[in-house]
């Protein structure tokens, strides 16, 4: 059994239905055909940060972007200080 997957408008939509109109939990889950408690986290989700809530698939927020590109720049730059160091050292040989 394939494991079922909701795009970004559908949770959005349950959680509206939650929310604004009132409806419970437990009859959303009945009427959506969803676990109680997938739509518990996807109001927790939407109520935290509704602008960025369910960003998809293989899809990152924008503060998990920044922190991805930081890291790979310092990966960079370390690689970078242990090749000067290398080379430092190797030079520093040949002087003496």
């Amino acid at each position: 059994m394939q494991r079922r997957r909701f795009g970004r408008e559908f949770k959005v939509e349950a959680v509206r239905l939650i929310r604004d109109r009132g409806v419970s939990i437990a009859q959303a889950a009945r009427d959506l055909d969803v676990c109680e408690n997938v739509l518990r986290k996807w109001v927790k989700e939407f109520a935290a940060d509704p602008g960025q809530a369910f960003p998809g698939h293989g899809q990152m927020k924008p503060e998990q972007l920044e922190i991805e590109k930081l890291r790979r720049e310092v990966a960079k730059l370390k690689a970078e200080r242990d090749i000067l160091k290398k080379a430092a050292a190797y030079f520093a040989k040949d002087v003496t």
